[in-house]
């Protein structure tokens, strides 16, 4: 029988894991297969505030209970995702109904509870996502318009005094590779660890879209985090094309692209990978972008695998 993900993942002290929804879990016995061929899984939508919070009295943790169980009872590296974002905000979040005080008293309330909620289930903590500008500085946001920059220490605060145990990151896309983002996010941690925030790593999603960024420049951008001491991990992986002119033979060279990945990354110290969905239609793609091939992850419509997971596997094998 051949080896799967989790296998030759869990030989080399690697974690590759897949975004995972409850419902699926809930009601397709394929799909909680195949998520048992990883070792780590994250939370994709439903720790976020909007799902989790009905109402500015309510959580409903229901879903995101069923995912921290999956994880509990299948011995998975569970990564939260996420603790605060300026998007999938509840319906009721009207920014500007609310003074700057409530916002600070609604986002301190958030973060600790839910931190504390997973506390001991939660290995690592996507704290604050995408925070910073593609156009540079920080992103107007409600939470910076309420506390200015320093929500992002007060959110690593909340969060590590409420989970002490979690390893708690900071999560960007765009900044796989060395760019103009990416150094404005290694200035931006850097401040933090200057000013004893308790900040353990960053998270490069790799939404490898259109124009795959150079694996040697994200091992370059992962060496650069890692000599601050932080550690990096690859979030939320994908690989897609434009649709109308995509390489010949897509999916053989985006398995060569997944496999260069997870091989320059662990090369560099970064022993996580998460790809952004268990199958391909699964995937946020299709919804997001309709000028994208509709198959960037490591499994197909059917669960079967993918050239890309077989490529990972010979890696690691």
């Amino acid at each position: 029988m051949a080896p799967t993900l989790r296998d030759v993942a869990d030989d080399n002290d690697v974690k590759i894991g897949a975004a995972a929804a409850a419902d699926p879990i809930r009601g397709d016995f394929q799909y909680r297969d195949a998520l048992r061929e990883y070792n780590a899984v994250t939370a994709e939508n439903a720790m976020k505030m909007g799902p989790l919070r009905p109402d500015e009295h309510t959580y409903d943790f229901t879903d995101g209970d069923l995912i921290a169980e999956f994880a509990r009872e299948h011995d998975m590296y569970f990564r939260g995702h996420v603790l605060v974002w300026h998007n999938q905000l509840p319906e009721w979040l009207v920014p500007f109904q609310y003074t700057d005080r409530e916002l600070r008293r609604l986002l301190e309330d958030h973060v600790r509870t839910v931190a504390a909620r997973y506390a001991g289930d939660v290995d690592t903590w996507d704290v604050v996502n995408e925070a910073v500008a593609d156009d540079g500085g920080l992103r107007e946001t409600p939470w910076l318009r309420a506390f200015g920059e320093e929500y992002l220490d007060k959110a690593f605060e909340w969060a590590h005094q409420s989970a002490p145990d979690a390893d708690l990151f900071y999560n960007d896309y765009g900044a796989d590779g060395i760019n103009d983002k990416s150094d404005e996010i290694y200035e931006l941690v850097s401040g933090m660890l200057d000013r004893g925030v308790p900040i353990d790593g960053v998270g490069l999603q790799m939404h490898a879209l259109h124009d795959p960024v150079d694996p040697d420049s994200v091992a370059e951008n992962i060496e650069r985090f890692k000599d601050l001491g932080l550690e990096v991990e690859i979030t939320e992986m994908d690989v897609a094309y434009t649709a109308e002119d995509p390489p010949e033979d897509h999916l053989t060279v985006q398995a060569e692209y997944y496999r260069e990945i997870v091989e320059k990354a662990t090369e560099a110290g970064c022993d996580t990978i998460v790809a952004w969905g268990v199958a391909d239609h699964h995937s946020w793609i299709p919804h997001f972008d309709d000028t994208l091939t509709e198959d960037p992850l490591l499994l197909d419509d059917s669960y079967d695998r993918k050239p890309a997971y077989d490529a990972v596997v010979d890696l690691l094998s």
